[in-house]
């Protein structure tokens, strides 16, 4: 069969797959979205394990006990799986964060500390999706120019600011120590956060709301005004 008809049918047949999961979607089925919210915590897993760039569809839909092409009626792409992956926990998290950096029956001081055991609960909840943001985000969220990357990229720049603010609102009222700067203190409290994903699994023997509470502690008393 020459080449040029081999790829017509291959488009056909994507193309096929795409109207049909196009379809399942809006019927929205309780069989069919269980079996994509399984391969979203097989690819979590797998992301989270091997990285996103050496985890394969095949190898996805291998644990899942489906064949590469059948994923396709799940799932257009890989990248699709990072997304939702990525979705529900990182929108969560930046939700109650703006809400406790909004709550006026907490200072300053009480913010930065539920903050920071609000993301520390974030991970844990949503293991090891907000963890799989972590380890790729760097090299590959910030150099997508994607509408949803973006977004994701505005959400962290979002979660990021409000930090900073609350640590220079702290030091101007007198609560935190001014000789050290913002930023260095901001990146401080990220640094210590976003390391747990080399180390802490849920079950451990630390559970989330410990070690939050260990590292908001660690922070704000070397932050302390001397």
């Amino acid at each position: 069969m020459p080449v040029a008809r081999l790829a017509v049918l291959a488009m056909t047949k994507t193309s096929n797959i795409s109207k049909r999961r196009r379809s399942a979607l809006k019927d929205n089925g309780p069989e069919y979205m269980a079996k994509r919210e399984e391969l979203i915590e097989i690819a979590a897993q797998q992301f989270k394990q091997s990285g996103y760039r050496a985890t394969t569809l095949a190898e996805i839909g291998r644990k899942a006990g489906l064949d590469r092409a059948t994923v396709y009626y799940y799932f257009g792409s890989k990248e699709e799986l990072f997304r939702e992956i990525l979705r529900t926990g990182v929108a969560a998290n930046i939700e109650e964060c703006t809400r406790i950096s909004e709550d006026h029956s907490l200072d300053t001081v009480a913010k930065i500390e539920a903050i920071m055991s609000q993301l520390m609960k974030a991970y844990d909840e949503h293991y090891p999706h907000m963890y799989v943001y972590i380890q790729e985000e760097m090299e590959r969220i910030t150099s997508e120019k994607s509408v949803w990357s973006q977004e994701l990229i505005s959400q962290t720049r979002k979660f990021e600011q409000i930090v900073i603010e609350l640590i220079s609102q702290a030091a101007e009222e007198g609560k935190l120590r001014e000789d050290i700067p913002v930023s260095i203190a901001a990146n401080a409290v990220f640094g210590m956060m976003n390391w747990t994903h080399r180390w802490y699994q849920p079950g451990s023997r630390h559970d989330a709301q410990e070690i939050g509470k260990a590292f908001s502690s660690i922070f704000l008393e070397g932050m302390k005004q001397r």
